[in-house]
């Protein structure tokens, strides 16, 4: 994630945290007052005056996973074991932070007409959850297909609330698969193994001039550009966001 132009900088304080996945937390800060984003943008973090700092630096680049229209501004994150991120899982709820943005482009299409087809590995799910969960606020009329791979249902941030959203808004349906669930302990009845074109071919099958959302680790995202790009699908027709060392 980059920044193209100079955003503006504000205070924001925590207000809670809570575990979304195995190894994946929620961070919840208060929303300025006349602060704006589209879903699908992101924003840089800056931590005041951390007593523990890294190579890695105090600022990181968090794409929002709440809804423009939700009361809080939301990230989750991947715990590593970074001076960052070990600060911000410890420092006492009230703590302020900078706030940068928001920024970014990868943001849902205009043109209602269009399927818009998202395409997310394990915490690259983050701007698709803003962008579903604020087109259903919104009652927007497009049609959404969100493919959401994960290893096993343990390690997938928000998997309950994107599976129930298919109640709140008809025009949207997740497709959930999981590709290691032998080292799972929990039940599943949905896809397994990877997301591969025969996938998509199944469940986009009346999908009107698609366009498609790609976000997760590095990898995939290069795997997933590629295999649409097989298929036909144009360069103008793909956007993808890479998340590296979450």
């Amino acid at each position: 994630m980059t920044t193209t132009a100079a955003a503006p900088v504000t205070l924001s304080k925590l207000i809670s945290r809570h575990e979304l996945a195995e190894g994946t937390t929620a961070f919840f800060f208060e929303k300025p007052n006349n602060w704006t984003f589209k879903a699908g943008q992101f924003l840089d973090m800056t931590l005041l005056k951390p007593s523990d700092t890294d190579a890695e630096g105090n600022t990181r680049s968090f794409s929002l996973a709440s809804a423009p229209q939700e009361e809080t501004l939301m990230v989750a994150t991947r715990m590593r074991d970074t001076a960052f991120k070990r600060t911000l899982n410890t420092m006492p709820i009230g703590s302020a932070v900078k706030l940068e943005g928001p920024s970014g482009d990868l943001t849902l299409h205009n043109d209602v007409k269009r399927t818009a087809v998202f395409l997310a590995g394990g915490i690259g799910i983050t701007p698709f959850r803003s962008i579903v969960f604020g087109a259903a606020k919104e009652k927007l009329p497009h049609r959404m297909v969100l493919f959401y791979s994960n290893r096993r249902p343990e390690d997938a941030p928000f998997l309950d609330e994107l599976q129930d959203l298919e109640i709140e808004n008809p025009n949207y349906r997740l497709v959930a698969c999981m590709t290691e669930m032998e080292k799972s302990q929990r039940p599943w009845h949905g896809e397994s193994g990877q997301i591969r074109h025969a996938m998509l071919a199944r469940y986009l099958k009346d999908a009107v001039s698609p366009i498609y959302y790609i976000a997760g680790p590095p990898e995939m995202v290069k795997g997933l550009h590629a295999m649409v790009k097989e298929a036909g699908v144009r360069d103008d027709d793909i956007r993808a966001e890479e998340f590296d060392g979450y």
